[in-house]
């Protein structure tokens, strides 16, 4: 967010409630939110990343989710890429919000389409266009305001494909991932005893490698905690035990046998290949002497390198026109 909420509250008309809580949902790490009075801010965000980065920033109300039988005398939405999800919230908002519902974005996420969407349920009660993005806000507290306006934008309570149980705005939410669905093809049937599923999602792989019945553990380790929530709902066995945190950082008491993952590997819209280095690197940490990654990726990401760097033997060992299936072992090093 640019300081689109300081110039609209400073020069654009949007008046914040004098008194009561103000919902913001899903603000990212660096978001300007000067504008609004800490004390009475609750800041939603289930991505571990930004979580702790706002949680550091001194907001001290910060979750992971909205309180559902709370009321706020104002809300905040700041958009996310995902068109559901981005819908959801802004449904979200509405439906627990006795005053003024912002909407906040840049044009690549879609807020000027959404602008005319809301438009067309709702009378606006202003809106801003700087910074190459674009914040809007309506009233819920006016004669003639629709409570069912958005009614049809509500996330489901649950959200069932291809067996799977996934929430809008999580990776691959409509379906099993293909770049997933060929890794777990290409797995041994036993990986080891103890292996870690980095950036597990809602737990598809997971999922394939618990058919092992020689594992005893497994760990899903995934920053969006909507997703990992889904996984819970997915993985149902004992020897699956999950993490929200950030992959990069995760840690273990024992040497692990194995890792799995399908890395992202976008920062906002821009491919970011340092996000799946940073799990290789990981990786590498968290392996025995003897331990082994198997990890895919899209062809043009440039990873050999770094695991050329952090493991003595790399090899490609299948995949297709799009992706690529890789496997490194025996970790040259493994930094505390």
């Amino acid at each position: 967010m640019s300081a689109r909420l300081t110039t609209a509250t400073d020069q654009g008309g949007l008046d914040l409630p004098a008194e009561g809580q103000i919902l913001v949902l899903h603000p990212r790490a660096g978001a300007d939110l000067s504008a609004l009075p800490r004390d009475r801010a609750v800041l939603v965000q289930p991505f571990r990343p930004d979580h702790d980065f706002l949680a550091a920033s001194g907001f001290p109300n910060i979750t992971w989710t909205v309180p559902q039988a709370h009321r706020f005398a104002a809300a905040l939405v700041c958009l996310p890429r995902a068109k559901p999800l981005a819908r959801a919230l802004i449904a979200q908002a509405a439906a627990q919000t006795d005053g003024v519902v912002i909407v906040d974005g840049a044009k690549t996420d879609g807020a000027d389409s959404l602008l005319r969407q809301v438009s067309g349920r709702v009378a606006l009660a202003g809106s801003l266009s700087k910074a190459h993005g674009r914040i809007f806000w309506f009233r819920t507290d006016v004669d003639g305001y629709d409570p069912d306006a958005f009614a049809d934008w509500a996330a489901p309570e649950a959200q069932r494909v291809d067996g799977f149980v996934t929430a809008p705005g999580v990776f691959s939410a409509d379906g099993i991932d293909p770049a997933s669905r060929l890794l777990a093809e290409a797995l041994p049937r036993h990986l080891g005893a103890r292996v870690a599923d980095l950036g597990a999602g809602w737990g598809y792989l997971a999922a394939q490698v618990l058919k092992d019945d020689r594992l005893e553990s497994l760990d899903l380790v995934e920053a969006d905690r909507i997703a990992l929530n889904c996984a819970m709902e997915n993985v149902a066995d004992p020897r699956a035990r999950f993490h929200w945190g950030d992959a990069a950082l995760f840690r273990t008491t024992r040497p692990l046998d194995a890792v799995v993952t399908n890395p992202p590997f976008h920062t906002g819209r821009a491919a970011d290949p340092s996000l799946g280095q940073s799990f290789i690197q990981a990786a590498a940490r968290l392996l025995g002497p003897q331990g082994q990654l198997w990890l895919v990726a899209n062809r043009q990401l440039p990873y050999e390198s770094a695991l050329d760097a952090a493991f003595s033997v790399v090899e490609e060992i299948g995949g297709d026109a799009r992706f690529k299936l890789l496997r490194a072992a025996k970790p040259r090093r493994r930094p505390g």
